[in-house]
């Protein structure tokens, strides 16, 4: 089964995920794989993706029907998110905050020079990993994605929750899952076969 298709599975499964739009390439978004093609309804819709992720999110975000006051942005790369990860984060929004999934540093963390020299040690106790799904406020993520547009941080986003805390919205870390992957690695492929073997198809 594709990875893309794991993801899209894991919101289609919801009871409270309503529109999905899937981000494409652009050249994928005009011509999309047939099984990915065969699944398009008014439910799943695609969008063509820009030139960075802040461009993509913002073009899946245009494609949002009229309606859902809540959003949740994800990246398929991510293929093992949980029903009760997805129930968390919309827990958060619905209260009118930004809400991204975190887990606590466990390794020490260096900053380092140009060249790999160690500057310092970082302290980690207030320090977390994120992950994805966010979960926004409509109005205010379309509105920090507006925003971004507009200005030069652009390309500096990696996360969509940067985008609120630079507009002062409040955003708020709650827990992630540490089976939620996300597979960039050959390593990392390996790893989703083993958590694979416990999913049932």
């Amino acid at each position: 089964m594709p990875l893309l298709l794991w993801a899209i599975r894991a919101f289609a499964q919801h009871p409270r995920v309503g529109p999905i739009v899937v981000v494409l390439a652009p050249a994928d978004a005009v011509a999309p794989p047939e099984w990915l093609r065969a699944l398009l309804s008014d439910r799943l819709l695609l969008a063509a993706g820009g030139e960075v992720r802040q461009q993509s999110v913002a073009n899946g975000l245009d494609r949002v029907p009229p309606g859902p006051g809540l959003l949740l942005i994800h990246d398929a790369a991510r293929p093992f998110v949980g029903r009760e990860l997805i129930d968390r984060v919309l827990a958060v929004a619905e209260r009118g905050e930004a809400a991204i999934p975190g887990l606590p540093l466990s390794d020490t963390v260096k900053e380092t020079d140009p060249a790999g020299l160690v500057l310092r040690t970082v302290p980690r106790e207030r320090l977390v990993a994120v992950q994805t799904p966010q979960a926004f406020p409509r109005a205010m993520i379309e509105a920090a994605h507006q925003r971004a547009s507009e200005g030069s941080e652009t390309r500096a986003a990696t996360d969509d929750g940067a985008l609120c805390e630079r507009l002062g919205y409040p955003v708020r870390i709650v827990a992630g899952s540490p089976r939620n992957i996300k597979i960039t690695t050959a390593e990392d492929f390996a790893l989703a076969e083993a958590l694979l073997a416990e999913v049932p198809a």
